[in-house]
């Protein structure tokens, strides 16, 4: 069952996470992970959720999502991420 990497990105350093978004692919591919959502512009059609940059991952599964997010690969890049922007993560589980 796939699942999905789901983030709302308050970006505060453009410049250093743009460096560590185009590190970021090249640490999905071994996990089948792929961007569904990028950034792009948003809207909010009920509630009083006010996103920033979202971003959503595919993975074939949870377990491979895990896989990757504890990676060499991630794991040597997240750190320009969490000192360029604040995030709120999660991961869901899709349907069958």
């Amino acid at each position: 069952m796939a699942a999905y990497l789901i983030a709302d990105v308050d970006v505060r350093d453009p410049d250093a996470y743009a460096a560590y978004g185009a590190q970021v692919p090249a640490t999905l591919e071994p996990y089948g992970g792929r961007f569904l959502v990028r950034g792009g512009a948003s809207e909010v059609i009920e509630g009083e959720w006010t996103p920033r940059r979202v971003v959503v991952l595919e993975f074939p599964d949870i377990a491979a999502l895990r896989n990757w997010y504890a990676s060499d690969g991630y794991q040597s890049i997240v750190g320009v991420r969490w000192a360029s922007a604040e995030a709120s993560v999660v991961a869901v589980e899709g349907t069958a």
